[in-house]
């Protein structure tokens, strides 16, 4: 059996056995903690996140995770991804989306990857006490630190900066933060990241992986939430959530 067998397998029984009720306490726990005083040395990386619009404070335009012409503008993630060199290329993908259980799938699956010896990348959202819970690297799969983080940013915030300029200040605090997630992934020299999608699939800013860099796609659940986001009804909220599949490439 081959290793994409095995983590397919792997993913079905993790969905099967995860207890919704835990996935919802983790995602209620992470809003409750989420305001809590950053590192001192993340203070311009937040000064300039926080300048940029943040959905998850503001909320989610109607229709925005959908498809259409209401969608978020996938392209300027693209634009953003091209300016940086296309980091996102240089590590295979395990992308995940759905209503509940993403994350805890995607710390399942981190863990199993690096028990088999990969070098494996994590990015999740929201977070608890800090911003660095998104991204986790290394062997344990910590938190990048505060100084890794900061270092990584600052080397890519010309590059940054000239993205938002040309993106007319449209480019989003989730957006640019992808992008610095991707970009230290493959700095890093990481082998699988394994992605949690932020809202929906077919317009999140983590949908800028080709299918050859896809190494499966996953969709855990599908219910009722931000309904007014992914389109109003179940049915168009399972087509925005089945956006990150690839043709040609596995799905669970």
């Amino acid at each position: 059996m081959n290793n994409l067998s095995i983590l397919c397998r792997l993913t079905r029984s993790i969905q099967r056995n995860m207890l919704c009720s835990v996935a919802g306490l983790v995602h209620n726990t992470r809003h409750a903690f989420s305001t809590l005083r950053e590192d001192p040395e993340l203070d311009e990386m937040m000064e300039f996140l926080d300048s940029l619009k943040n959905f998850e404070k503001s909320g989610v335009p109607k229709g925005a995770g959908t498809d259409s012409e209401d969608g978020f503008d996938l392209g300027r993630m693209r634009r953003l991804m091209g300016l940086m060199g296309n980091p996102q290329s240089r590590f295979k993908t395990v992308h995940i989306a759905g209503t509940k259980g993403k994350g805890s799938t995607a710390a399942f699956l981190s863990s199993i990857l690096r028990a088999e010896g990969y070098s494996v990348g994590c990015y999740t959202s929201p977070h608890i006490q800090t911003i660095r819970e998104r991204i986790t690297l290394g062997k344990w799969g910590e938190p990048v630190s505060a100084k890794a983080l900061n270092h990584h940013f600052n080397t890519r915030r010309e590059v940054i900066e000239r993205a938002v300029k040309l993106e007319n200040g449209c480019l989003s605090h989730f957006e640019v933060f992808t992008a610095i997630a991707f970009s230290l992934f493959a700095e890093e020299n990481t082998e699988i990241a394994v992605v949690e999608a932020g809202l929906g699939g077919a317009r999140d800013a983590t949908n800028v992986i080709s299918g050859p860099d896809l190494a499966i796609s996953i969709i855990t659940t599908v219910g009722e939430e931000h309904l007014d986001a992914l389109g109003g009804s179940l049915e168009s909220i399972a087509v925005a959530k089945s956006g990150i599949v690839k043709n040609g490439r596995p799905v669970s």
